[in-house]
């Protein structure tokens, strides 16, 4: 059953990553697709750009250089949780801090529902950590 939740996770993923075009007559779900795409257009979906080398770069920085909002918003939930839903579900404290980027790098399953998230592994741990303090700075 496990095995099967996760297959049918990523099919989501993979069709919700390719399939800009589709329609939808939620026109909340839709409206939030849009500004989803909209934003990817924009962004380096390439996280192979992000190194080691992030000395002096922000954690907001390194999420628009990366591929993470293909399924994460500010504000809104996409495929994963909303940043700001992050937030208040961990306090900004060095242990929660160390495990969110341990989930950036690794991928994860299970806390947000049946979609995995997708492992990162050429994200350095330190930009991993500035990402999470970013997200977890969002707290409402």
């Amino acid at each position: 059953m496990k095995k099967l939740a996760l297959i049918l996770g990523i099919c989501s993923v993979i069709a919700a990553c390719s399939n800009s075009e589709t329609k939808s007559t939620d026109n909340t779900s839709a409206g939030a697709d849009q500004a989803a795409t909209a934003q990817q257009s924009n962004v380096d979906t390439n996280v192979n750009n992000i190194g080691t080398s992030s000395t002096g770069t922000t954690g907001a920085e390194l999420i628009k250089k990366s591929d993470c909002l293909s399924c994460h918003k500010e504000d809104v939930k996409l495929l994963g949780p909303a940043y700001q839903d992050v937030a208040a579900k961990y306090p900004a404290t060095e242990e929660n801090i160390e495990l969110l980027a341990g989930k950036i790098i690794k991928g994860g399953s299970g806390n947000w529902g049946d979609i995995p998230m997708a492992p990162h592994p050429t994200i350095s741990e330190n930009d991993a950590k500035e990402m999470v303090k970013y997200i977890l700075s969002l707290k409402k």
